[in-house]
């Protein structure tokens, strides 16, 4: 027997929040990275963050504040995290976490321009160095297997990496610069 399928407006809000998480998550995610010192807890404070606001997602009137909605979320939830560890001595103070959730989330849509801009300059390499770049940023990756892979030593490898990185660096300047200009 099939299960009943979700009603058309439940499925849009799915959609409309699995969208919305998307683009945010990473800048997200950096934020609270920035305020837990611990991989394992930044993993569980996000996915506490996800939980809460899939939760809460239909009070949000306005999905163009999503981020900084969320931000918020993430904020409190680092907050408890910070309760949860209170011995540790790596605990950082309340007033701190608030002024970095503040700024992270001021910094959101500035995070989202510069990887669109990213993208956009990561589009413009030619093929060849763009598979190389992508390569040498994968999860795992190693440039001793990669410099073997190529037909490279480790060292011109790592200054042709250096090369691609000035490019994109200076690709991104010029497209936030002309994005500014508009």
């Amino acid at each position: 027997m099939n299960a009943p399928n979700p009603d058309s407006k439940q499925l849009d809000l799915n959609t409309g929040f699995l969208r919305l998480w998307t683009q945010h998550e990473q800048a997200l995610r950096a934020l609270v990275r920035s305020c837990v010192p611990r991989t394992a807890e930044v993993d569980e404070v996000m996915q506490a963050v996800g939980v809460v606001a899939w939760q809460k997602y239909t009070t949000l009137n306005d999905p163009e504040k999503f981020g900084a909605w969320v931000a918020m979320i993430a904020r409190y939830e680092v907050l408890m995290a910070r309760r949860r560890a209170a011995r540790d001595r790596l605990v950082l103070d309340e007033d701190i976490i608030a002024k970095l959730a503040e700024e992270g989330a001021e910094e959101m849509p500035l995070r989202h321009r510069q990887l669109d801009a990213l993208d956009g300059c990561v589009a413009k390499l030619p093929e060849e160095r763009r598979k190389l770049a992508l390569a040498a940023y994968s999860p795992g990756a190693s440039m001793k297997d990669l410099a073997t892979q190529t037909g490279r030593t480790e060292g011109s490898l790592y200054q042709l990496i250096a090369r691609i990185r000035m490019e994109l660096s200076a690709c991104m300047e010029k497209a936030l610069r002309e994005e500014l200009q508009a």
